[in-house]
């Protein structure tokens, strides 16, 4: 198209070609005017934006996206396929709708309006890249108790380096590389299409199955482990011994007591709808975005949800243990949040939280004088004072003077051994005499720190890169009976997380019980984003 007076320019967007037609009569140089006017409308598009305001400043304001070359149309094309598998990633598909995007580019007619729409893609570009390399979410918009900080990256480099790179590969290498994520994407898909063919079928009736019994709620239990992969096709309408190891295999895999007999919990988890296990994946694939990051060749991972802790070395688990959580009160809940641990004190003194000085000892204590009398009674100088004469009924929780500590014993509420990992939150792991709390299936009791049903072995395994014999090490220190600091010649990452649905290393997945709620918020919180559950034929 060429008129006396007009320029054309001719562009694509996904194969479709449009034109631009720009007015340069009366002007000495209709090339300069084109180029000025669309480096004007990308300056006025970009200025309220800082990152896309200096990579254009620093590449001339010249196109990436909308020129006729074979590199932008490349962009163009990577870009949109990228978007168009969004979904995929269980990410919001309606939020990189690009109706509106072609409908603008339909629309262009100036060289004006394709620096608006130049713009567009960057900003299109980077909210994606956000989205699927760290996250939908902010955390802590989300929930309080989760205080991860979010590995961000720079978005003025993440434009410069996308212009610089094959388009393809660089969106390709956005999503974390993790063996997690990969395998919880697996499983999302193989959920989505058994969605489409109806889920598991029929719930279980009844509220109590065991082995030996027989009739339609076994038959319904049978055909729903089978749907769901825990036996094979039988036509056996007993609970034998078939269907209670299928039913222990089930157990294991959510965290029940694995005694083969679908009691209320277990059959209460077997009848858990596909879509809220599907639900439960999506957030733990957002939840492994925010974690898009280097977690250390040796680091501690504290699932909260599963109650354990374990360490991890080159990505094995090379140790595991039960632990005790916070209690699902709001002021108790384990936080989430990744730290250094340091060292490590054995026999350590137990410093009371004010928190709790104040809103379970002092009452005691204004009951009784003599009340809690394992705790020793510090004032303002460290000094030690005789409760004898004190009427704590004087004090309430803005003037109480005294800190209360518990020296080292078997019987301290730390027991003997913390391992430290100082943050603003006072959370660490430690030991305890309450030995009796890790036979539970559910386990969230403590104040907010983390215990450790076996803190010795835990300690060991930590000493082992720094002594010859780690157990003797430890139990010379122990013997002392005195408080012992043992640094950390490396300190290791400690990952304090909260996963409701994760995978194995063969990729089965396990799903616990949501104790805080904190995944019903976020899986809350995506919708609301626009993320939807789908279903997909295959």
């Amino acid at each position: 198209m060429q008129n006396r007076g007009f320029s054309s320019r001719r562009s694509f967007l996904g194969g479709a070609a449009f034109f631009v037609s720009v007015s340069v009569s009366g002007l000495r140089s209709p090339a300069f005017a084109r180029i000025s006017a669309f480096m004007q409308a990308v300056a006025e598009a970009a200025a309220g934006d800082s990152a896309i305001s200096a990579f254009y400043q620093a590449n001339g304001y010249r196109a990436i996206w909308t020129g006729n070359g074979s590199r932008d149309r490349s962009r163009r094309q990577a870009l949109l396929k990228a978007l168009a598998g969004a979904g995929d990633h269980g990410l919001p598909q309606g939020a990189y709708d690009t109706t509106a995007l072609r409908a603008n580019l339909r629309a262009v007619r100036s060289e004006r309006d394709l620096g608006r729409i130049e713009v567009e893609l960057s900003k299109l570009f980077l909210a994606y890249a956000r989205d699927i390399q760290t996250g939908v979410l902010t955390p802590s918009r989300v929930d309080r108790g989760i205080v991860r900080q979010v590995p961000l990256r720079d978005r003025l480099q993440l434009l410069t380096n996308f212009a610089r790179s094959s388009p393809s590969a660089f969106l390709r290498q956005l999503p974390p590389r993790s063996p997690e994520y990969v395998r919880l994407m697996k499983q999302k898909m193989r959920m989505e299409k058994l969605l489409a063919r109806g889920g598991w079928g029929p719930t279980v009736p009844g509220r109590k199955l065991k082995p030996g019994q027989s009739g339609g709620a076994v038959v319904s239990l049978r055909n729903r482990l089978i749907a769901m992969g825990y036996m094979r096709r039988s036509a056996s309408r007993k609970y034998d011994a078939t269907l209670q190891k299928a039913v222990q295999q089930f157990q294991l895999a959510h965290g029940l007591n694995p005694d083969g007999v679908a009691g209320p919990g277990t059959l209460k988890e077997i009848n858990v709808s596909p879509e809220k296990r599907l639900a439960s994946i999506l957030v733990a694939m957002e939840r492994e975005r925010w974690m898009n990051m280097e977690r250390g060749q040796r680091h501690v991972w504290v699932n909260l949800a599963d109650f354990t802790a374990a360490i991890v070395d080159n990505g094995k688990v090379s140790f595991k243990t039960r632990s005790v959580v916070g209690a699902n009160k709001s002021d108790r809940r384990s936080p989430e949040f990744s730290d250094m641990m340091e060292h490590m004190v054995i026999n350590p003194t137990w410093n009371v939280p004010r928190s709790i000085a104040i809103k379970e000892y002092l009452p005691k204590m204004q009951s009784d004088p003599n009340a809690a009398g394992h705790l020793r009674l510090i004032d303002a100088s460290g000094r030690a004072v005789n409760r004898d004469g004190i009427d704590f009924t004087q004090f309430d929780e803005t003037n109480f003077p005294f800190d209360l500590k518990q020296p080292p014993s078997r019987g301290n509420a730390l027991g003997l051994v913390k391992f430290m990992f100082p943050n603003k939150y006072n959370i660490y792991l430690h030991d305890t005499p309450a030995k009796n709390l890790f036979a539970r299936e559910s386990r969230a009791y403590s104040h907010g720190c983390i215990r450790l049903r076996d803190p010795f072995e835990f300690a060991y395994k930590l000493l082992e890169r720094q002594v010859s014999d780690p157990r003797a090490f430890f139990q010379a220190k122990l013997a002392t009976g005195r408080e012992t600091v043992v640094q950390l010649e490396t300190p290791i990452p400690v990952h304090l997380v909260y996963r409701t649905a994760f995978t194995t290393a063969k990729g089965n997945m396990n799903y616990r019980r949501d104790v805080y709620g904190r995944d019903a918020r976020i899986f809350a919180a995506l919708q609301k984003a626009g993320m939807t559950l789908r279903s997909v034929a295959g």
